[in-house]
């Protein structure tokens, strides 16, 4: 049974382990009003560049540009770009990026190249006989396109190399403090969006200076764009998870310190009774 000391040093723990979860979801608080109003204006421009993308696409032959035409090889491998954070205590948000991806391997028709972003996904794969090509920290500030575009190169030169047939990106896509869902992309080859069969209109496209120029220059931005999203999709995430976490944790600590609490003063209670009958047993031996 525990002394009276060592309910009280617990107690004394939880509380200070209670003052840096409510440190922690303050700063993630901030962290994620910044990242949310960042996402918030992002993601219009990265889907009008998706459906812009998608409908040049469905009016020009995939063989006007290679990055329209699917690729082969004898063999064939898709390059996965995951996302995860490079530190914990946010809840199920690395678990279920884990999940996602490990459902995507074993389900995966080729084999798999992999482009890691985030110490947990690093960490995971760092025993597994699995081809890592390229790996880096997430790190600590808000995403940067410079680092987008550098992502978006890589795989864009494995793919025109031949080296890789298809690229996905696996992330977490921000819903709200407390919901995030994992998403799986398909950024190359670029497929056509269906157009719509009620469309009114057919818009005539006129291409300056030329066709090949316009493809070339947009597809390369399309693939920087979606990858610049995933990344500020997982900051938001990451920032919203790590919130409710800590949230909760504050809860879960106000709880346990209130049921500590409660059984050191029903402990001490039971002490001094017993003191009292030990002083009131010695008075009546001394009478008798």
């Amino acid at each position: 049974m525990p002394s009276l000391r060592d309910i009280k040093r617990r107690i004394k723990s939880v509380k200070n382990t209670q003052q840096i979860t409510k440190a922690m979801k303050m700063v993630s608080a901030a962290k994620l009003k910044r990242a949310q109003d960042e996402i918030i204006a992002a993601r219009p421009y990265a889907e009008k560049m998706l459906s812009l993308i998608s409908s040049l696409a469905a009016k020009t032959p995939s063989e006007s540009h290679p990055l329209l035409r699917a690729a082969s090889g004898e063999n064939p491998k898709t390059a996965v770009i995951f996302i995860t954070s490079d530190r914990g205590l946010c809840g199920s948000f690395n678990a279920v990026l884990l999940r996602t991806v490990e459902r995507f391997l074993r389900e995966a028709e080729y084999g798999v190249n992999l482009y890691l972003i985030g110490k947990r996904g690093i960490e995971h794969f760092k025993r597994r006989d699995i081809e890592v090509v390229k790996s880096r920290p997430y790190g600590s500030a808000r995403p940067k396109y410079g680092h987008a575009v550098e992502i978006a190169h890589n795989v864009i030169n494995s793919y025109l190399g031949g080296e890789v047939n298809e690229v996905r990106i696996i992330y977490s896509e921000f819903k709200s403090a407390l919901a995030q869902r994992p998403v799986v992309q398909k950024l190359l080859p670029i497929t056509p969006e269906k157009l719509a069969e009620a469309e009114e209109f057919q818009v005539e496209m006129l291409f300056e200076p030329s066709k090949d120029e316009v493809l070339s220059s947009l597809l390369p931005k399309y693939v920087e764009v979606q990858v610049f999203r995933a990344l500020l999709e997982s900051s938001a995430s990451e920032h919203g998870a790590r919130m409710t976490a800590m949230d909760s944790a504050s809860k879960n600590a106000s709880s346990m310190i209130g049921g500590l609490t409660l059984k050191y003063n029903r402990l001490r209670q039971a002490a001094i009774t017993k003191e009292l009958m030990e002083i009131i047993g010695g008075a009546e031996a001394l009478k008798g």
